[in-house]
Protein backbone atom coordinates (compact mmCIF):
# COMPACT_ATOMS: atom_id res chain seq x y z
CA UNK A 1 0.00 0.00 0.00
CA UNK A 2 1.18 3.23 -1.22
CA UNK A 3 1.11 6.35 1.40
CA UNK A 4 1.03 9.08 -0.53
CA UNK A 5 2.72 12.14 2.23
CA UNK A 6 1.42 15.88 0.83
CA UNK A 7 4.82 18.03 1.31
CA UNK A 8 4.31 20.91 3.38
CA UNK A 9 3.47 24.18 1.43
CA UNK A 10 5.40 27.42 2.82
CA UNK A 11 3.55 30.70 3.63
CA UNK A 12 4.79 33.80 4.58
CA UNK A 13 3.68 35.59 7.00
CA UNK A 14 2.19 39.32 5.95
CA UNK A 15 4.25 41.31 7.80
CA UNK A 16 7.58 39.13 6.11
CA UNK A 17 5.66 39.22 2.42
CA UNK A 18 6.15 43.22 2.96
CA UNK A 19 10.23 42.90 3.46
CA UNK A 20 12.75 42.05 0.73
CA UNK A 21 16.35 41.43 0.19
CA UNK A 22 17.69 45.46 -0.33
CA UNK A 23 18.76 46.49 -3.99
CA UNK A 24 22.04 47.13 -2.36
CA UNK A 25 22.44 43.83 -0.87
CA UNK A 26 21.30 42.23 -3.94
CA UNK A 27 23.58 44.57 -6.24
CA UNK A 28 26.76 43.42 -3.76
CA UNK A 29 26.08 39.91 -3.86
CA UNK A 30 25.79 39.48 -7.36
CA UNK A 31 29.39 41.52 -8.18
CA UNK A 32 31.13 39.31 -5.37
CA UNK A 33 29.80 36.15 -7.84
CA UNK A 34 30.67 38.00 -10.70
CA UNK A 35 34.02 38.97 -9.20
CA UNK A 36 34.71 35.16 -7.94
CA UNK A 37 34.58 33.90 -11.21
CA UNK A 38 37.07 36.51 -12.85
CA UNK A 39 35.53 39.21 -13.72
CA UNK A 40 37.26 42.83 -13.76
CA UNK A 41 34.86 44.96 -11.76
CA UNK A 42 35.39 47.75 -9.11
CA UNK A 43 32.26 47.97 -6.65
CA UNK A 44 31.07 51.22 -5.10
CA UNK A 45 27.95 50.01 -3.74
CA UNK A 46 28.31 49.34 0.11
CA UNK A 47 28.77 51.93 2.84
CA UNK A 48 31.19 50.49 4.60
CA UNK A 49 34.99 52.33 5.69
CA UNK A 50 38.11 50.91 4.04
CA UNK A 51 40.03 51.69 6.90
CA UNK A 52 41.05 48.40 9.98
CA UNK A 53 39.49 48.78 13.19
CA UNK A 54 41.88 50.58 15.10
CA UNK A 55 44.34 48.69 17.23
CA UNK A 56 43.56 49.71 20.58
CA UNK A 57 40.09 48.34 20.21
CA UNK A 58 41.15 45.40 19.10
CA UNK A 59 43.37 44.89 21.93
CA UNK A 60 40.78 45.32 24.13
CA UNK A 61 38.17 43.09 22.94
CA UNK A 62 41.04 40.17 23.53
CA UNK A 63 41.66 41.26 27.17
CA UNK A 64 37.99 41.10 27.46
CA UNK A 65 37.98 37.46 26.28
CA UNK A 66 41.06 36.38 28.51
CA UNK A 67 39.17 38.00 31.36
CA UNK A 68 36.04 35.89 30.61
CA UNK A 69 33.76 38.16 29.64
CA UNK A 70 32.04 35.77 27.78
CA UNK A 71 28.45 35.48 29.42
CA UNK A 72 24.95 36.54 28.97
CA UNK A 73 25.47 40.46 29.13
CA UNK A 74 22.62 42.89 30.69
CA UNK A 75 19.70 42.84 27.88
CA UNK A 76 19.56 46.94 27.72
CA UNK A 77 23.62 47.20 27.77
CA UNK A 78 26.84 46.96 30.13
CA UNK A 79 26.31 49.50 32.67
CA UNK A 80 29.53 50.91 31.98
CA UNK A 81 29.25 51.25 28.32
CA UNK A 82 25.46 53.18 28.88
CA UNK A 83 27.34 55.43 31.16
CA UNK A 84 30.30 56.26 28.25
CA UNK A 85 28.04 56.56 25.29
CA UNK A 86 26.26 59.10 27.77
CA UNK A 87 29.24 61.26 28.39
CA UNK A 88 30.48 60.65 24.88
CA UNK A 89 27.45 62.50 23.40
CA UNK A 90 29.17 65.86 22.86
CA UNK A 91 25.63 67.09 22.59
CA UNK A 92 24.15 66.37 25.78
CA UNK A 93 22.02 69.22 26.99
CA UNK A 94 22.56 69.78 30.44
CA UNK A 95 23.35 66.41 31.72
CA UNK A 96 19.69 65.15 31.88
CA UNK A 97 19.92 62.05 30.83
CA UNK A 98 21.57 59.27 32.84
CA UNK A 99 22.71 55.34 31.83
CA UNK A 100 18.93 54.27 32.13
CA UNK A 101 17.97 55.88 29.40
CA UNK A 102 20.66 54.12 26.84
CA UNK A 103 19.94 51.07 24.98
CA UNK A 104 22.82 49.14 23.38
CA UNK A 105 22.09 46.56 20.28
CA UNK A 106 23.21 44.82 17.67
CA UNK A 107 23.32 47.61 15.45
CA UNK A 108 22.19 50.86 14.87
CA UNK A 109 19.87 49.01 12.29
CA UNK A 110 18.56 47.04 15.84
CA UNK A 111 17.50 50.40 17.42
CA UNK A 112 15.44 51.05 14.80
CA UNK A 113 13.42 48.17 14.48
CA UNK A 114 13.46 47.77 17.90
CA UNK A 115 11.74 51.63 18.25
CA UNK A 116 9.28 50.60 15.90
CA UNK A 117 8.35 47.79 17.10
CA UNK A 118 7.62 49.21 20.48
CA UNK A 119 5.75 51.68 19.09
CA UNK A 120 3.93 51.66 15.58
CA UNK A 121 0.38 49.98 15.13
CA UNK A 122 -1.19 49.33 11.68
CA UNK A 123 -1.78 52.08 10.15
CA UNK A 124 0.14 54.74 11.89
CA UNK A 125 2.78 57.16 9.36
CA UNK A 126 6.69 57.68 9.47
CA UNK A 127 7.26 60.02 7.54
CA UNK A 128 11.00 60.47 5.93
CA UNK A 129 12.65 62.87 3.49
CA UNK A 130 13.42 61.06 0.14
CA UNK A 131 16.29 59.49 -0.70
CA UNK A 132 16.47 57.69 2.37
CA UNK A 133 18.41 54.78 3.37
CA UNK A 134 16.77 51.32 2.13
CA UNK A 135 16.18 49.76 5.60
CA UNK A 136 13.73 52.28 6.22
CA UNK A 137 11.10 51.36 4.53
CA UNK A 138 11.10 47.84 5.06
CA UNK A 139 11.53 48.23 9.10
CA UNK A 140 8.10 50.57 8.77
CA UNK A 141 6.40 47.88 6.58
CA UNK A 142 7.55 44.38 8.64
CA UNK A 143 6.16 47.19 11.53
CA UNK A 144 2.47 46.81 9.37
CA UNK A 145 3.03 50.79 9.63
CA UNK A 146 3.06 53.15 6.59
CA UNK A 147 6.47 54.94 5.25
CA UNK A 148 5.79 58.77 3.95
CA UNK A 149 8.26 59.55 1.91
CA UNK A 150 9.09 63.51 1.63
CA UNK A 151 10.49 63.96 -1.95
CA UNK A 152 13.67 66.15 -1.12
CA UNK A 153 15.52 67.08 -4.68
CA UNK A 154 19.02 68.71 -4.80
CA UNK A 155 17.60 72.00 -5.35
CA UNK A 156 17.22 72.22 -2.03
CA UNK A 157 20.27 69.83 -1.23
CA UNK A 158 18.04 66.78 -0.33
CA UNK A 159 16.95 68.52 2.53
CA UNK A 160 13.17 68.61 4.31
CA UNK A 161 11.63 71.87 4.14
CA UNK A 162 9.65 73.01 7.48
CA UNK A 163 6.79 73.72 4.97
CA UNK A 164 6.97 69.89 3.67
CA UNK A 165 7.24 68.35 7.05
CA UNK A 166 3.94 70.70 7.88
CA UNK A 167 1.55 68.88 4.75
CA UNK A 168 2.88 65.46 5.62
CA UNK A 169 2.29 65.27 9.03
CA UNK A 170 -1.43 63.96 9.55
CA UNK A 171 -3.10 62.29 12.50
CA UNK A 172 -1.61 59.15 12.01
CA UNK A 173 2.24 60.39 12.04
CA UNK A 174 4.41 58.72 14.54
CA UNK A 175 7.22 59.41 14.07
CA UNK A 176 9.94 61.85 12.12
CA UNK A 177 12.77 59.80 11.12
CA UNK A 178 15.77 62.48 10.25
CA UNK A 179 19.01 60.81 8.89
CA UNK A 180 21.61 63.75 9.31
CA UNK A 181 24.15 63.66 7.87
CA UNK A 182 22.47 61.25 5.25
CA UNK A 183 22.52 58.06 3.80
CA UNK A 184 22.76 57.94 0.43
CA UNK A 185 22.71 62.05 -0.09
CA UNK A 186 25.20 63.49 2.94
CA UNK A 187 22.50 65.63 3.68
CA UNK A 188 23.96 68.03 6.74
CA UNK A 189 21.40 69.63 8.36
CA UNK A 190 22.42 73.02 10.08
CA UNK A 191 21.15 74.09 13.62
CA UNK A 192 19.16 76.90 11.87
CA UNK A 193 17.99 74.21 9.64
CA UNK A 194 17.12 71.75 12.77
CA UNK A 195 15.73 75.15 14.59
CA UNK A 196 12.85 75.16 11.86
CA UNK A 197 11.84 71.68 11.66
CA UNK A 198 11.51 71.59 15.67
CA UNK A 199 9.25 74.68 15.81
CA UNK A 200 6.89 72.56 13.33
CA UNK A 201 6.81 69.71 15.68
CA UNK A 202 6.23 71.73 18.74
CA UNK A 203 2.87 72.68 17.60
CA UNK A 204 2.06 69.21 16.53
CA UNK A 205 3.03 66.96 20.26
CA UNK A 206 1.55 63.75 18.77
CA UNK A 207 4.64 63.57 16.72
CA UNK A 208 7.82 62.04 18.02
CA UNK A 209 11.00 62.70 16.23
CA UNK A 210 13.90 59.98 15.57
CA UNK A 211 17.34 61.09 14.42
CA UNK A 212 19.35 59.00 13.16
CA UNK A 213 23.02 60.25 13.63
CA UNK A 214 25.31 57.17 12.78
CA UNK A 215 27.56 59.39 10.33
CA UNK A 216 28.00 61.93 13.16
CA UNK A 217 31.75 62.16 13.16
CA UNK A 218 31.78 61.80 9.18
CA UNK A 219 30.63 65.64 9.10
CA UNK A 220 33.12 68.07 6.59
CA UNK A 221 30.66 70.96 8.46
CA UNK A 222 29.51 71.27 11.92
CA UNK A 223 27.66 68.97 12.91
CA UNK A 224 24.94 69.28 15.23
CA UNK A 225 22.34 67.23 16.86
CA UNK A 226 18.54 67.16 17.56
CA UNK A 227 19.30 67.05 21.18
CA UNK A 228 20.89 70.09 21.32
CA UNK A 229 19.33 72.24 19.42
CA UNK A 230 15.49 71.09 21.04
CA UNK A 231 16.34 69.89 24.41
CA UNK A 232 12.33 70.67 25.56
CA UNK A 233 11.56 67.58 23.00
CA UNK A 234 13.80 64.96 25.06
CA UNK A 235 10.48 63.42 26.34
CA UNK A 236 9.67 62.38 22.30
CA UNK A 237 13.11 62.02 21.05
CA UNK A 238 15.04 58.92 20.21
CA UNK A 239 19.08 59.71 18.80
CA UNK A 240 20.14 56.68 17.07
CA UNK A 241 24.34 56.12 16.90
CA UNK A 242 26.79 53.68 17.19
CA UNK A 243 30.51 52.88 16.34
CA UNK A 244 29.92 50.99 12.91
CA UNK A 245 31.16 53.89 10.39
CA UNK A 246 33.63 56.12 12.67
CA UNK A 247 35.36 53.23 14.36
CA UNK A 248 35.36 51.33 11.41
CA UNK A 249 33.59 48.54 13.44
CA UNK A 250 30.69 47.49 11.13
CA UNK A 251 31.32 43.93 11.88
CA UNK A 252 31.30 44.18 15.53
CA UNK A 253 27.70 44.99 15.33
CA UNK A 254 27.20 47.54 17.65
CA UNK A 255 24.61 50.63 18.03
CA UNK A 256 22.95 52.47 20.64
CA UNK A 257 19.81 54.52 21.31
CA UNK A 258 18.82 57.15 23.77
CA UNK A 259 15.42 58.21 24.30
CA UNK A 260 12.66 58.95 27.40
CA UNK A 261 13.14 55.91 30.20
CA UNK A 262 9.71 54.24 29.29
CA UNK A 263 10.40 54.17 25.46
CA UNK A 264 14.02 52.47 26.52
CA UNK A 265 12.33 50.22 28.86
CA UNK A 266 10.04 49.15 26.18
CA UNK A 267 12.71 48.75 23.47
CA UNK A 268 14.46 46.80 26.13
CA UNK A 269 11.29 45.03 26.25
CA UNK A 270 11.49 43.78 22.52
CA UNK A 271 14.94 43.41 22.20
CA UNK A 272 14.36 40.95 25.35
CA UNK A 273 12.74 38.05 23.41
CA UNK A 274 14.42 38.65 19.51
CA UNK A 275 18.57 38.53 20.76
CA UNK A 276 19.11 39.80 24.60
CA UNK A 277 22.07 41.97 24.74
CA UNK A 278 24.74 43.11 21.96
CA UNK A 279 27.71 40.81 21.96
CA UNK A 280 29.61 41.07 25.43
CA UNK A 281 33.03 41.57 23.20
CA UNK A 282 31.87 44.03 20.89
CA UNK A 283 30.54 46.15 24.29
CA UNK A 284 34.00 45.80 25.63
CA UNK A 285 35.27 47.25 22.43
CA UNK A 286 32.78 50.00 22.15
CA UNK A 287 33.71 51.01 25.61
CA UNK A 288 37.54 51.79 24.03
CA UNK A 289 36.49 53.07 21.30
CA UNK A 290 34.52 55.69 22.96
CA UNK A 291 36.79 56.46 25.73
CA UNK A 292 40.26 56.06 23.95
CA UNK A 293 42.05 57.66 21.54
CA UNK A 294 39.65 59.97 19.34
CA UNK A 295 42.54 61.39 16.60
CA UNK A 296 41.77 58.59 14.32
CA UNK A 297 38.78 60.29 13.71
CA UNK A 298 40.19 63.38 11.94
CA UNK A 299 42.66 61.63 10.50
CA UNK A 300 40.10 59.54 8.93
CA UNK A 301 37.84 62.27 7.69
CA UNK A 302 40.27 64.28 6.17
CA UNK A 303 40.79 60.93 4.10
CA UNK A 304 36.92 60.59 3.09
CA UNK A 305 37.22 64.49 2.26
CA UNK A 306 40.12 64.13 -0.16
CA UNK A 307 38.28 61.51 -1.57
CA UNK A 308 34.76 63.18 -1.40
CA UNK A 309 36.54 66.43 -3.14
CA UNK A 310 37.82 63.99 -5.85
CA UNK A 311 34.78 61.73 -6.79
CA UNK A 312 32.45 65.10 -7.24
CA UNK A 313 35.15 67.08 -9.11
CA UNK A 314 35.49 63.80 -12.16
CA UNK A 315 31.96 63.41 -11.98
CA UNK A 316 30.84 66.92 -12.46
CA UNK A 317 34.12 66.85 -15.02
CA UNK A 318 31.39 64.28 -17.41
CA UNK A 319 29.41 67.64 -18.10
CA UNK A 320 26.27 64.47 -18.33
CA UNK A 321 26.22 64.04 -14.19
CA UNK A 322 25.69 66.58 -11.97
CA UNK A 323 26.99 66.13 -8.50
CA UNK A 324 25.97 68.24 -5.52
CA UNK A 325 28.79 68.40 -2.85
CA UNK A 326 27.71 66.12 0.10
CA UNK A 327 28.07 67.74 3.84
CA UNK A 328 28.55 64.21 5.51
CA UNK A 329 29.01 60.59 5.18
CA UNK A 330 31.02 58.76 2.65
CA UNK A 331 28.11 58.79 -0.26
CA UNK A 332 27.86 61.15 -3.27
CA UNK A 333 24.13 60.70 -5.02
CA UNK A 334 24.83 62.30 -8.55
CA UNK A 335 21.69 62.94 -10.85
CA UNK A 336 21.93 60.93 -14.13
CA UNK A 337 18.60 62.77 -15.76
CA UNK A 338 20.92 64.27 -18.89
CA UNK A 339 21.97 60.87 -19.99
CA UNK A 340 18.02 60.04 -20.37
CA UNK A 341 17.34 59.90 -24.08
CA UNK A 342 20.99 59.50 -25.07
CA UNK A 343 21.64 55.82 -26.49
CA UNK A 344 24.57 53.48 -25.75
CA UNK A 345 27.30 52.20 -28.37
CA UNK A 346 24.65 49.45 -29.01
CA UNK A 347 21.82 51.40 -29.80
CA UNK A 348 19.51 51.04 -26.20
CA UNK A 349 17.95 54.26 -25.01
CA UNK A 350 18.36 55.35 -21.19
CA UNK A 351 15.30 56.33 -19.67
CA UNK A 352 16.01 55.17 -16.08
CA UNK A 353 18.76 55.55 -12.95
CA UNK A 354 18.69 51.55 -13.30
CA UNK A 355 19.21 51.91 -16.94
CA UNK A 356 22.04 53.82 -16.20
CA UNK A 357 23.69 51.77 -13.65
CA UNK A 358 23.46 48.60 -15.86
CA UNK A 359 24.92 50.56 -18.47
CA UNK A 360 28.06 51.63 -16.38
CA UNK A 361 28.25 48.04 -14.97
CA UNK A 362 28.13 45.99 -17.86
CA UNK A 363 30.57 48.93 -20.10
CA UNK A 364 32.72 49.78 -17.16
CA UNK A 365 32.82 47.44 -15.14
CA UNK A 366 31.31 49.94 -12.01
CA UNK A 367 29.18 48.70 -9.89
CA UNK A 368 26.55 51.72 -8.73
CA UNK A 369 23.10 51.76 -6.91
CA UNK A 370 20.31 53.03 -8.70
CA UNK A 371 18.41 56.27 -7.19
CA UNK A 372 15.27 54.01 -6.77
CA UNK A 373 16.56 51.96 -4.16
CA UNK A 374 16.66 55.26 -1.91
CA UNK A 375 13.09 56.38 -3.14
CA UNK A 376 14.41 59.16 -5.47
CA UNK A 377 14.66 58.27 -9.07
CA UNK A 378 16.72 59.61 -11.12
CA UNK A 379 19.86 59.24 -9.63
CA UNK A 380 22.42 57.06 -8.27
CA UNK A 381 24.28 56.47 -5.27
CA UNK A 382 28.19 55.84 -4.96
CA UNK A 383 30.08 55.27 -2.09
CA UNK A 384 33.96 56.56 -1.92
CA UNK A 385 34.91 54.70 1.48
CA UNK A 386 37.50 53.25 -1.06
CA UNK A 387 40.99 52.81 -1.80
CA UNK A 388 41.53 56.22 -3.81
CA UNK A 389 43.31 54.65 -6.67
CA UNK A 390 40.13 52.67 -6.99
CA UNK A 391 38.15 55.92 -6.73
CA UNK A 392 40.25 57.21 -9.93
CA UNK A 393 40.02 54.08 -11.60
CA UNK A 394 36.51 53.79 -11.45
CA UNK A 395 35.50 57.36 -12.02
CA UNK A 396 37.83 57.21 -15.02
CA UNK A 397 36.26 54.17 -16.35
CA UNK A 398 32.24 56.17 -15.75
CA UNK A 399 34.28 59.32 -17.67
CA UNK A 400 34.74 56.90 -20.58
CA UNK A 401 31.32 55.20 -20.94
CA UNK A 402 29.26 58.38 -20.45
CA UNK A 403 31.48 60.12 -23.13
CA UNK A 404 30.18 57.20 -25.50
CA UNK A 405 26.62 57.73 -24.98
CA UNK A 406 25.18 59.75 -28.50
Amino acid sequence: MNIKIKTPVFSRSERATAVKLSEIVQISESVQARKAKGEDILSFGTGEPDFPTPMNIIEAAHSAMLAGQTTYPPTQGIPSLRKAIIEHTASEPSGKSDKTEVIVCTGAKQVLSNAFLATLNQGDEVIVPAPYWTSYADIVAFCQANLVPVACTGETNFKLSPAQLSAAITSKTKWLLLNSPGNPSGALYSSQELSALADVLRANPHVWILADEIYQHISYDTFTSFREIAPDLLARMLIVNGVSKAYAMTGWRLGWGIGPRELIDTMVGVQGQSTSGACSISQAAAIAALTGPQDVLSERLASFKERRDYVVDALNKTRRLDCLTPGGAFYVFPSCVKTFGLKTPDGTELTTDAEFCEFILASAGVALVPGRAFGLSGHFRLSYAYAMADLKEGCARIANAVAKLS
